[in-house]
């Protein structure tokens, strides 16, 4: 009995190409015989897979095989005998009037390579084709090869690589579904969730034709202290009481290294200041600004003097920071 193409891959019938790509990635990278070396139950299997994949990758084979099995590829490039639509025949082209192809879109070298096993430099292939280019203009360029299927990965950069810019390695799996490393350049201010097409490095094209492209979707990893809001970069800085009350100069890392940053006397905890042009840089050559926001951090462990000086200073400067709090 005939396999299932679907059931070796795992995937619905009405399964799209995406999801049979993904199928194949990932039973390619587990059967494969690299992987495998010297299990025959793998190579096996692994073989199954890529029949399968060969298949259903395939829009015009799809079809056949969905129509008629795995005998498909019995039936012919024309289709099966016994007054079945001609509207499989390879090159497309106009029809007669009575439903069949019209003689120009008849591709006869391939018609009798396939069938008569002729020789394509001379025998039919080369009577026919000679004979097609006596016979006047044909309407339609002959079947050209299907260009490569694109793939789609995902993939997560640091967040230092996602504002400045730099190479990551990306692990895929692509044509026989050897795996293969690839280096991707991720652009400098590349936000959460973009996307990246990376031309001719999908799967390869059959007969000549250029390979897929392949599509990256970029995540960006958190960063313990910075966040990313626009073009601009947040950074909760911490400094000690005394900072806050007296003023201080303090050093603070920012993309494009340690900065002096001046607090004012008496800063409170929310109190934001602007680093200018030290943010996320755009494309067209400005760059955001960096918002520090300070942190008061009392010391730990006061002991029972210490305690008392800062009530003393609550009395001495009486206020209610909590006067504008609202539900």
């Amino acid at each position: 009995m005939a396999e299932d193409y679907y059931q070796i891959l795992g995937v619905p019938r009405n399964a799209s190409q995406a999801e049979i790509q993904k199928a194949y990635r990932e039973l390619a990278r587990k059967y494969h015989p690299d992987m495998n070396p010297g299990d025959k139950t793998a190579k096996k299997r692994f073989q199954k897979v890529q029949a399968a994949f060969d298949v259903l990758n395939d829009p015009q084979k799809r079809e056949m095989y969905d129509r008629y099995g795995s005998s498909f590829e019995t039936m012919g490039a024309g289709g099966p005998r016994g007054g079945a639509s001609w509207s499989t025949w390879p090159g497309g082209g106009a029809r007669t009037a009575s439903g069949g192809p019209g003689f120009e879109d008849v591709d006869f070298g391939q018609f009798f390579g396939e069938r008569f096993g002729a020789d394509p430099t001379g025998g039919f292939a080369s009577f026919f084709d000679q004979f097609q280019r006596g016979a006047g203009t044909r309407k339609g360029p002959r079947q050209r090869g299907r260009k490569g299927a694109d793939l789609a990965y995902e993939i997560s950069v640091p967040f230092a690589t996602a504002v400045l810019g730099g190479d990551v390695q990306l692990p895929i799996a692509r044509g026989a579904g050897i795996p293969e490393t690839l280096s991707v350049k991720i652009p400098p201010g590349i936000e959460e969730g973009k996307k990246l097409r990376l031309a001719g490095q999908g799967e390869p094209g059959d007969r000549g034709a250029p390979a897929g492209d392949l599509i990256l979707t970029v995540h960006v990893e958190p960063h313990p202290f910075f966040q990313r809001r626009q073009g601009n970069l947040y950074l909760r800085v911490p400094v000690s009481l005394g900072e806050a009350a007296a003023g201080a100069t303090i050093d603070i890392p920012t993309p494009k290294g340690t900065v002096s940053l001046h607090v004012p006397p008496g800063a409170s905890s929310g109190t934001k200041l602007r680093v200018r042009g030290y943010g996320i840089a755009s494309k067209s050559g400005s760059s955001g600004d960096l918002i520090a926001e300070i942190q008061i951090v009392l010391p730990k462990n006061l002991d029972a003097a210490a305690r008392e000086m800062l009530t003393q200073i609550d009395l001495r400067y009486p206020q209610n920071p909590r006067a504008n709090l609202r539900w």
